[in-house]
């Protein structure tokens, strides 16, 4: 008690001192934030701003939760996440599932919130450089479309801010139609090409390029069936019964227009830059067509592959290997292999390839893969699309060096998602199986693992002590041309689309296709689906072509693989996937241990949730839900 009566006395005669001969005293600034005029009046400051913008881009497709389990990509590993609550249909505003896939509505809304206070700073901004003005502008604008675009392509028409809100203003607002926010978007992307004209192109940031590719995007989903009003009405009876249909799709209007814009917008990017190996005029060797799709894959983020395959990138989300508070779990970007890898390595095997992926990989020859062709059932990864390899990690495939307490288990690194006869009447599970000798929890319930987008640098441990710095395609190259083959397809141009349809083709080693009408439409459909899988283009994708019903909503088929003894062999200690010492059997089975899948129309749109209906009572809800 005497120690606190002396400081309050010291306070109490601290307060009677006279400070008024120095007023300057009471004139301080906060030393935990910057003031607007500050952020303003300095380059440097307005950048860091500008940063923040991205910021809210986060990962990028590195979440640990992959939109690929969404889809019939991939399934999740992991119960409880939320994730099917989205794939079983049972979504609805009150309960969304699963946030950290879906771009949720309020985090879009405060990312388009800090590019509207950039929009409207920077015009009148203090410091000098004017080239930095526009780059900021012109990145601010991007950004803004691009969440916009996130808005459409998920939940349909959105609220369509262009300023700040001050805390008197109204904040209620209607939706805007679909068209108008595809026009939103739109003027938003040309700005960001007229400002980006010839700034410097950095990694990770916007350049005039990114706005070219995603007005690509924009406008080709604005053509597509699920945004024609006639078409989705035609397709769906759910669609054909909402009563503001003008919400999620065009309801007037020339179609062939639109496709028109679509193709013009995508032959801008092809004329304005190149991809990488497209120039080629017949098939690659089947060793090289691996090797380039994994140096795209690495996107010259790694001491494995081409550091030239960084030319497919358009915008991309790029990562630093300091492990920093940012790489806490839920581990995201630098931790992709942790994420999504091999519990043989200590990984946790989050988004698995499913088969119907697997299956859609053709044959070297360009036919179909087909189990009920006894040779195609016997091997079914020989002879493949040289992209099935360099994308998915199935049994017997090579990978990188085991831990040190694997190694003895398999000392040959490969992948194993059988179970294997021990020649004792016995089996022996495959290190990479859920019952794995190693960890029992992480395994894989498919038979698969995803390859893509792990760095496969021997030398780089997938453990939370290390980190791979592979970009997230945001956009890249590829997309574009198969946008405008796309639009060249609905506008009856096809031998325009068999020509880059082809190039892409050429580059994985694949012969070229010969199809037209609807055969090509199709062989366009697989080849999107194999060329961009797990670049979160197949949720998207299977919607706006309304074959939703037929891909996504199909239940999971997933892979058991067994070996037995031949007559007379020993059996390989430690193992070794050997086929003059086992007979591999492949049996495709339904998955009944993690998720059903079913689909519902109403899932053609993510409904917004029930507390941001209720933040502003003009906002309509999607009419499905």
């Amino acid at each position: 008690m005497k120690k606190r009566k002396l400081v309050l006395l010291g306070l109490l005669t601290l307060a009677l001192v006279p400070i008024s001969c120095n007023e300057d005293f009471l004139e301080t600034s906060p030393l935990d934030s910057i003031s607007a005029d500050a952020t303003w009046a300095d380059g440097a400051l307005a950048q860091a701003f500008v940063f923040n913008v991205y910021s809210s881009l986060g990962y990028g497709g590195f979440e640990e939760e992959g939109l690929s389990s969404l889809t019939d990509e991939a399934m999740f590993t992991h119960s409880g996440r939320g994730v099917n609550v989205i794939t079983e249909g049972s979504l609805s505003p009150s309960g969304t599932g699963n946030v950290n896939i879906i771009p949720q509505w309020n985090e879009l809304y405060l990312a388009i919130r800090k590019a509207n206070i950039a929009i409207q700073e920077l015009p009148n901004a203090a410091f000098d450089d004017q080239a930095l003005k526009d780059r900021l502008l012109g990145e601010s604008h991007f950004l803004r479309a691009y969440y916009y675009h996130q808005l459409m392509r998920y939940y349909g028409g959105a609220p369509l801010i262009d300023t700040p809100y001050g805390l008197d203003d109204d904040y209620t607002i209607a939706r805007g139609t679909y068209a108008d926010n595809v026009t939103f978007v739109n003027d938003d992307l040309d700005k960001a090409i007229s400002l980006l004209d010839g700034k410097d192109v950095t990694p990770g940031r916007a350049s005039m390029l990114s706005a070219m590719g995603l007005k690509s995007r924009v406008l080709t989903y604005a053509a597509s069936d699920l945004r024609d009003g006639p078409t989705a009405s035609a397709k769906s009876s759910v669609i054909g019964g909402y009563s503001n249909l003008e919400l999620v799709a065009y309801t007037s209007g020339d179609r062939d227009a639109r496709w028109t814009l679509a193709k013009t917008a995508a032959k801008a990017v092809l004329d304005a830059t190149t991809g990488y190996k497209l120039d080629l005029t017949a098939p690659a060797s089947a060793e090289d067509a691996k090797e380039t799709y994994i140096s795209i894959a690495m996107g010259g983020g790694s001491a494995v592959g081409d550091a030239a395959a960084r030319s497919e990138l358009l915008f991309e989300r790029t990562h630093s290997p300091l492990f920093t508070a940012e790489s806490n779990w839920p581990l995201g970007g630098i931790h992709q292999g942790i994420n999504n890898g091999p519990n043989g390595y200590h990984n946790w095997a989050g988004n698995t390839p499913i088969q119907q992926l697997v299956d859609d990989y053709q044959m070297m020859d360009g036919t179909d893969f087909d189990w009920s062709n006894p040779e195609h059932a016997a091997a079914p990864y020989e002879n493949r699309d040289p992209r099935l390899a360099a994308t998915v990690l199935y049994d017997g495939a090579p990978w990188k060096p085991r831990p040190d307490d694997v190694a003895a288990i398999d000392p040959y690194d490969e992948i194993q998602t059988g179970t294997y006869a021990d020649g004792s009447g016995g089996i022996i599970a495959g290190v990479d199986m859920r019952d794995s000798p190693i960890e029992n929890w992480n395994g894989s319930r498919t038979g698969y693992y995803v390859r893509k987008f792990i760095d496969s640098d021997p030398s780089l441990v997938d453990n939370q002590s290390s980190a791979q710095v592979v970009p997230w395609p945001f956009i890249r190259y590829t997309e574009v041309i198969l946008n405008y083959v796309e639009a060249s397809i609905a506008l009856g141009d096809e031998g325009e689309a068999r020509n880059w349809l082809n190039k892409i083709r050429f580059r994985a080693g694949m012969p070229a296709i010969t199809a037209s009408g609807s055969d090509l439409l199709e062989a366009y459909i697989n080849e999107r689906r194999v060329e961009l899988a797990y670049e979160e283009h197949r949720f998207h994708d299977a919607r706006r072509w309304m074959i939703a019903d037929q891909t996504l909503g199909r239940g999971i088929k997933v892979m058991k693989v067994t070996a037995t003894l031949k007559a007379g062999a020993t059996p390989r200690a430690p193992y070794q996937y050997d086929t003059t010492v086992y007979d591999y059997t492949y049996t495709v089975v339904d998955n009944n241990d993690n998720e059903t899948r079913t689909w519902d129309d109403k899932m053609y749109f993510m409904p917004i949730s029930r507390d941001e209906i209720n933040r502003n009572n003009l906002l309509i809800q999607n009419p499905g839900y």
